[in-house]
């Protein structure tokens, strides 16, 4: 019995490591994305704020995503390529917004705009990792194998969204307190360690500025071809069909060139629909405005 449980354990380790890796892109996104949600808070707050952020991350995974996945996959697989779709077109207006935010573009009405509490930022990162995740989760789903039995395939799965999410909110939780290392090393009496602290303390806000940047990249990417795949699997398959003749135009260059014109035009794409949902709210929010 020993013996066929370690197998059982055997194959969900070889399933979730082998699916793991196909998730990698997406989990360097989430990743990049979540600081700015601990940006401006207090630094006694911050790692309290991104464990409930991981607490919530854990949520979304084993009590929304993974149940839900397998039963559409299941019943309804149908259904699981419009979720994506809707996911993705949400990811690529929060991008979207945060580029005209760049440019000086407010989206709060005049007086509604109030300061940003807490449970809001907390709730904000949490809406955003539920489509990130759902992205990492259905990833993984699809690459199990197709005769891994439902329980060694849900253990697969609970396996690579309890590593995901500690890998993600780790290397988060290490970035935004890495500033207070700096500042206990400039109390060091060594020189040079003083030194290597305050260096620390002075490149973090450019470091932030960066994340922020590569976070809104990273939603518009990833929105962007959550959309484009998906809705190949719907009802156009125009933009993927696009998307694959732009790669082959380029393949012989090789495959980081090819991935990173991927990831460009997924970016273009997103940023294009994204300031489209833009143009809705905006418009919806005005006409609401004049009505009171």
């Amino acid at each position: 019995m020993s013996v066929g449980l370690l197998a059982v354990v055997d194959d969900i380790l070889s399933a979730a490591l082998k699916a793991s890796a196909k998730t990698a892109g997406v989990v360097i996104d989430d990743a990049a994305v979540t600081p700015q949600y601990v940006q401006g808070l207090q630094p006694a707050r911050e790692l309290p704020v991104v464990g409930r952020i991981a607490l919530g991350s854990l949520f979304n995974k084993f009590v929304i995503i993974i149940p839900l996945a397998l039963l559409l996959s299941a019943f309804a697989p149908w259904v699981l390529p419009w979720l994506l779709v809707i996911g993705g077109t949400y990811l690529c207006f929060e991008g979207a917004e945060k580029v005209t935010e760049w440019f000086g573009v407010h989206h709060e009405a005049a007086g509604d705009a109030q300061p940003t509490t807490e449970p809001k930022l907390v709730f904000g990162a949490i809406r955003t990792d539920l489509i990130l995740s759902t992205e990492i989760m259905l990833i993984a789903l699809d690459s199990l194998d197709t005769g891994l039995g439902f329980w060694p395939k849900v253990g697969a799965l609970a396996l690579i969204g309890a590593g995901m999410t500690l890998l993600v909110y780790g290397a988060v939780a290490l970035l935004v307190k890495v500033d207070d290392i700096g500042l206990q090393m400039m109390k060091h009496p060594v020189r040079r360690t003083r030194r290597a602290g305050a260096r620390i303390v002075r490149a973090m806000p450019t470091v932030f500025r960066v994340i922020s940047i590569v976070g809104t990249v990273a939603m518009l990417w990833v929105g962007g071809h959550l959309v484009i795949a998906n809705l190949a699997e719907t009802f156009w398959a125009g933009p993927y069909e696009l998307l694959h003749v732009v790669e082959h135009a380029v393949e012989a260059a090789g495959p980081v060139v090819t991935w990173v014109v991927d990831t460009a035009v997924s970016a273009v794409f997103g940023l294009v629909l994204g300031m489209v949902v833009v143009g809705i709210v905006l418009g919806i929010g005005r006409l609401r405005g004049r009505q009171h």
